[in-house]
């Protein structure tokens, strides 16, 4: 039996990147593979055809390409991580049907899922609970959920297109919190300034009747911007698009490419990385 999905809900939320994640498997399968993804589409009731419609466009197959190149930047740091820290554990923030941490298993990470109690009940039906990986239901700004990670063996969390969506002070007070409970941690995630963050939430604020968004959560220079926030934390960041592949493959058309360049410069599309 198919999971049902309504229209206008915060579950629908997940079928966009879900379905960005099936259309980077089909065009860019060199860059990008999730097969789960695929198999999930198949288990949702929903209406897909307007989204079908619009995958052969311009910027929806642009869209796919940046959902492949963040999933493949935080892989790449999460692998790195358990190289030296092989059984710590994988946090996937705001995780919806995001698969990015089981892709990483090494076969002894303990994994953990987590996002708001409404998303969980669609992660809980489609994807449950199995050895080694936890689905936790929470609100990220109500740090109780600390209590239930293990990261008696180190611990790297990731966050995929979820900070946007935060005022700069929850940010703050988040990441300060997490870097005094998880030293000798990893933080991973995408962001981007306040110009592409404007573009990004254009929608949004206009449903959820926000009138401005000068304190939602963006950054441009991370050494001014979230260096300051920690006393020993070490602040770095890469290219979204170009900083952990040249985007050279033949699926790729050259306008992507310079697209890309400017992605990651004019709109300081970037993965922040911060070892606590």
């Amino acid at each position: 039996m198919k999971y049902h999905i309504e229209k206008n809900t915060v579950q629908e939320t997940l079928v966009i990147p879900l379905y960005g994640r099936k259309l980077c498997t089909e065009q860019f399968p060199n860059l990008f593979r999730d097969e789960k993804a695929v198999e999930l589409i198949d288990r949702l009731d929903y209406d897909f055809s307007e989204l079908e419609k619009n995958s052969k466009s311009f910027a929806h197959r642009f869209g796919a390409l940046e959902v492949a190149m963040r999933e493949n930047d935080l892989m790449c740091e999460v692998k790195d991580y358990l190289k030296e820290h092989p059984k710590a554990a994988v946090v996937n923030l705001g995780c919806g049907l995001d698969q990015t941490a089981e892709n990483c298993d090494n076969g002894e990470c303990r994994i953990y899922n987590l996002d708001l109690p409404n998303v969980m009940d669609v992660r809980n039906a489609l994807l449950p609970e199995k050895d080694r990986v936890k689905n936790v239901a929470c609100d990220l700004n109500d740090t109780s959920w600390f209590e239930k990670i293990d990261a008696s063996n180190g611990v790297v969390f990731i966050a995929a297109g979820v900070f946007y969506y935060f005022k700069t002070e929850d940010i703050k007070k988040l990441f300060s919190s997490m870097a005094k409970h998880f030293e000798g941690g990893r933080l991973v995630f995408d962001s981007a300034n306040k110009r592409a963050v404007k573009v990004m939430l254009k929608t949004w604020v206009k449903e959820a009747g926000i009138t401005s968004i000068e304190d939602y959560f963006s950054v441009s220079d991370v050494k001014k911007d979230l260096a300051p926030w920690f006393d020993k934390a070490k602040v770095t960041s890469k290219g979204y698009m170009l900083g952990y592949n040249d985007l050279k493959d033949k699926s790729v058309p050259k306008l992507f490419r310079l697209l890309s360049k400017i992605g990651d410069g004019f709109m300081k599309m970037q993965i922040v990385k911060i070892e606590f």
